[in-house]
């Protein structure tokens, strides 16, 4: 049965290391255009563009896409999807995708993936993605963040260390990891109803994403479920750095 869902790409114009950022060219396009077009080929109900810049809203209008501009004063791209599903109307069940504005690359099968997951199950109203990590070094990479699941692939813990932690290493110079089951990097894509992205808004930040700086430890924090569903692979990374442009920019005319 097809999966119903939206997908909400929050796009900022100010970034500290690459400003305009929704707007540079890559491949002959703005990198907004080929977000947008990812979501289009999961076929996602609505699309539809968050942005707090006049000139990203443009652009978005040319492209035939819808977009919201949404208050410069919202501090995340979760409240600017927050008044998005508010400006729509959009039903308490209905699913939402936040799809990230720099993530060119992100194949279209995971936006339906973790639609799907999320509506082939009722404890949690959110799901995200994971995959195996098969590089020893990346799994004591602060940069990746690893997450922990029970049997039925709901969220145990995030964490920026190694988890599990193999109690072997406790007083060992060497890095000793576990072969019993995978290590799990998180992918940062969510799938949300927008009952819940309503109870998210009104939480205060917890202790544990201030020390993890980690915001999806704020969920966990206020006892609610993560779904998390294992995809073949971590998809290439999104553009934060000229470098990172350039890296898409081959890639896409290859």
């Amino acid at each position: 049965m097809k999966t119903c869902f939206k997908v909400v790409i929050p796009a900022r114009y100010g970034s500290t290391r690459l400003p305009g950022k929704p707007l540079l060219e890559i491949a002959g396009k703005p990198m907004i255009a080929h977000v947008c077009q990812r979501a289009l080929e999961a076929q996602a109900e609505e699309v539809v563009v968050a942005t707090d810049d006049e000139r990203i809203f443009t652009a978005v209008t040319n492209l035939g896409i819808q977009v919201v501009m949404t208050d410069p004063q919202h501090q995340s791209g979760t409240e600017r999807i927050a008044q998005v599903a508010a400006e729509f109307g959009w039903h308490e069940d209905e699913i939402i995708v936040n799809l990230q504005g720099d993530e060119p690359l992100i194949p279209s099968p995971y936006i339906k993936n973790v639609a799907s997951a999320l509506a082939g199950q009722t404890k949690a109203e959110i799901a995200t993605l994971a995959a195996e990590i098969k590089d020893t070094d990346e799994i004591f990479n602060p940069n990746a963040v690893k997450v922990v699941t029970d049997k039925h692939d709901y969220a145990l813990y995030f964490s920026r260390a190694p988890i599990p932690w193999c109690r072997a290493s406790f007083g060992s110079d060497e890095k000793i990891v576990t072969t019993s089951i995978p290590y799990l990097r998180h992918i940062g894509m969510y799938a949300y109803t927008v009952g819940f992205l309503k109870r998210y808004c009104l939480w205060q930040t917890s202790p544990l994403e201030g020390i993890e700086s980690l915001e999806q430890l704020r969920i966990l924090w206020h006892g609610e479920s993560v779904l998390v569903k294992t995809v073949a692979e971590t998809p290439p990374a999104g553009v934060d750095t000229l470098e990172d442009l350039e890296r898409v920019h081959k890639f896409l005319i290859s």
